[in-house]
């Protein structure tokens, strides 16, 4: 997955060092339509859909969805056609060759989990941002930072994690993370 991760950031490189345009994949989107394969992805990581677009000669586009608090898998549809993206908090979507670069959203940390640390948990509404980890953490004099964990990973509920101190991050695509003060 590693590899994957870097050759998409290379190919970000060369595209724009020779003026080309840049397909990314994009967090928060789908693209409905046009798909001829479906599998679930165990580990709940859309870099792994990504890849399998582009090991597939008759991929275009793929859709990832993650893990429902149902208890549903990932899952990432291969596609045909390049269908418009339509906005949806359930997917990252991209078309073929656009590598899993998360944005960059001010101060969140998309895929992003800081282990530890943890003075207070507890389950919360699924949020496609956090937000309601983020606006706990930020009500919480002692709160430093906060992790917010998607359902569908390890349980079936949205959970938040309030943390004291501040600790490195770690790529993971259940979680999405803050850093407070």
């Amino acid at each position: 997955m590693k590899r994957a991760l870097i050759a998409g950031i290379a190919v970000v490189v060369v595209a724009r060092a020779l003026g080309l345009p840049v397909a990314l994949a994009q967090s928060g989107y789908d693209r409905p339509g046009g798909d001829y394969a479906h599998a679930a992805v165990v580990n709940g990581d859309p870099g792994v859909c990504a890849l399998r677009c582009e090991r597939d000669r008759n991929c275009r586009a793929w859709s990832f969805s993650y893990p429902t608090a149902s208890g549903g898998a990932a899952m990432c549809r291969l596609k045909r056609q390049v269908s418009p993206a339509v906005p949806s908090s359930c997917c990252v979507s991209g078309v073929r060759g656009a590598g899993v670069i998360e944005p960059h959203s001010g101060k969140l940390e998309y895929s992003i989990d800081r282990v530890g640390g943890d003075y207070r948990s507890f389950d919360t509404e699924p949020d496609a941002k956090g937000a309601p980890c983020a606006e706990a953490c930020q009500a919480a004099s002692r709160c430093r930072a906060w992790t917010y964990r998607r359902p569908g990973y390890g349980t079936p509920a949205a959970r938040c994690y309030l943390k004291s101190e501040i600790k490195p991050p770690r790529r993971r695509p259940c979680c999405i993370s803050g850093v407070v003060r």
